[in-house]
């Protein structure tokens, strides 16, 4: 085996992935509150690599062109369409009054395994504040809530990760 080099043929290597494994499900994201713009550069990667349509940010959560966000993002965050609402809520209900169903990422009452979930076909995942987790006034319009099964001793993984875990998962799950 032999490492790809090249832009080219690492383009050509995806292409031919995405032609036999289309993503099977739309994705975006809500970021509500987050601190970190280290996240949020993070989670810009995080999107491109799914495909994600959107990233909403809600609150404080750090913007382009915030130097952290632009230096950990590698430049994705000018591939990746995103918006800001400052009211988290309002927020929420947008995406939900643009056909997303939201589903929290969140360890929650009545969460399911994010491997046995059935992701609708325009899923929002909603990702809460690093320290907080979401906010009652968001997660109270998730349809669902899914989490991620920790083997260790630790609670959770990083928000951007976390993201990337179920995200990948509901994109590429056989329907």
């Amino acid at each position: 085996m032999k490492t790809i080099r090249g832009k080219t043929p690492v383009r050509q290597l995806y292409k031919d992935f995405q032609s036999l494994h289309p993503p099977q499900i739309e994705i975006a994201f809500l970021m509500q509150d987050w601190d970190d713009a280290y996240n949020v550069g993070g989670m810009f990667r995080v999107a491109d690599a799914v495909g994600a349509t959107e990233l909403l940010m809600t609150g404080h959560t750090p913007l382009p062109p915030d130097p952290m966000v632009s230096v950990t993002s590698l430049g994705h965050h000018r591939r990746v369409s995103y918006r800001h609402v400052r009211n988290h809520e309002e927020g929420a209900l947008a995406m939900v009054e643009e056909g997303w169903t939201l589903v929290a990422v969140e360890i929650a009452d009545g969460a399911v395994a994010y491997f046995d979930y059935d992701f609708p076909k325009r899923t929002c995942l909603v990702l809460g504040n690093e320290a907080r987790g979401i906010y009652s006034s968001v997660i109270k319009h998730c349809a669902s809530a899914v989490y991620i099964p920790m083997l260790g001793k630790g609670r959770s993984l990083n928000v951007h990760v976390a993201a990337a875990v179920v995200a990948f998962d509901a994109v590429m799950k056989p329907r």
